[in-house]
């Protein structure tokens, strides 16, 4: 196991912008406010979704579209570094009107209502590709 102790630094919380997309909606608020590494949490609703799912045995994520409107039941995620630019790891559980739920790594979903708390950390964070797993995880 790698981990170190951390330190909580700023609070911010926001409304995500209808229309725009949901996890560059976050990585936006990290560049205009140097957010170097934090950890979120949101809720709200989307009009559609692209979900990812990582196939641990081929070593390369699924692509899941989905084009209807979903609950966004839960997001939680992290912000860091990745190849020089600030990431939204982002993992949701959607809804469907039926209640069925979906979830995974959210790539992209178009924002119909949104609303998010980010805790930031004082160190920063950085994602380096680890041989076993073929993902990008904090050094």
């Amino acid at each position: 196991m790698n981990y170190r102790e951390v330190s909580g630094d700023r609070e911010f919380v926001a409304r995500l912008g209808h229309g725009e997309d949901w996890r560059e909606e976050i990585e936006s608020l990290a560049v205009d406010e140097d957010v170097d590494a934090a950890w979120f949490v949101a809720m709200g609703a989307v009009q559609d979704a692209t979900v990812w799912f990582y196939d641990q045995s081929e070593l390369e994520y699924r692509e899941v579209e989905f084009d209807e409107p979903l609950e966004v039941a839960a997001c939680v995620g992290n912000i860091s570094w990745l190849d020089g630019e600030r990431f939204a790891h982002t993992h949701a559980v959607l809804s469907r009107e039926s209640g069925q739920t979906l979830a995974g790594h959210l790539d992209s979903a178009t924002v119909f209502a949104g609303e998010l708390y980010v805790r930031t950390f004082e160190e920063e964070l950085e994602r380096e590709p680890d041989e076993p797993t073929d993902l990008d995880l904090w050094l």
